[in-house]
């Protein structure tokens, strides 16, 4: 059920109308990237993730040509329509081809990214890619529980919540407990229809904020 998907050679790209997805390069990326998650208000952003932030530039880029070339997840970059400058990455991983189940994991918005259309826009790109595309059954969401945004993000996309997995983890040094949330092919539909109501243009205003919630739409 999977055979339309893009093989790991090919290039993956979708554009949206805020946001385009591009496979990550570290050379053509880093620069932005480190710019936006890196300095006065900005490092915050690492808080939950696997590491980071990174004394030293050479230590981001080392880390982000890892990820670029990982074989056992694939990393898409978010670009800024507005500007082609790259705000964000995330990253199919975890991926159980006979089970038809994948998660989207790692992700790192920039302040850039955080609370616009953009945001939701990446996310609805990549949901859309494996439901349609990939034609998986079960698609993941995972992330610290103490990561409340994190969580809220889950639930405002329409994942469902399914538990806590206690002690999951040791990140940082420190435990993690796992909240995990899931996704369905039979669900996709009605958070397809309810994505696309909400990036439509007339749900903005000419300032640029909307006009209804994500979640209402979803329950119209």
């Amino acid at each position: 059920m999977s055979e339309n998907r893009p093989k790991r050679g090919d290039a993956l790209t979708r554009a949206g109308r805020f946001v385009t997805l591009v496979e990550l390069d570290a050379a053509a990326h880093g620069d932005s990237l480190y710019e936006g998650s890196h300095g006065e208000d900005r490092e915050r952003i690492w808080r939950y993730l696997w590491e980071g932030p990174f004394e030293t530039r050479a230590e981001f880029d080392a880390v982000l040509r890892e990820k670029a070339s990982a074989t056992d997840r694939r990393y898409l970059a978010i670009l800024d329509n507005a500007t082609g400058a790259a705000v964000g990455h995330a990253a199919y991983m975890r991926e159980e081809p006979a089970h038809r189940v994948i998660e989207v994991g790692d992700i790192l918005y920039t302040t850039r990214l955080q609370r616009t259309a953009g945001g939701t826009e990446a996310m609805y790109l990549m949901a859309r890619h494996v439901f349609e595309e990939m034609r998986y059954r079960r698609y993941e969401w995972k992330c610290n529980a103490l990561n409340e945004p994190s969580r809220a993000a889950a639930l405002r996309l329409g994942f469902v919540f399914e538990g806590i997995f206690r002690q999951h983890m040791i990140i940082k040094g420190r435990n993690r407990d796992t909240a995990w949330f899931s996704m369905l092919d039979s669900e996709w539909p009605s958070h397809k229809a309810a994505f696309e109501r909400w990036l439509a243009p007339e749900n903005f205003d000419r300032d640029g904020r909307q006009r209804r919630r994500l979640a209402d739409l979803r329950t119209c």
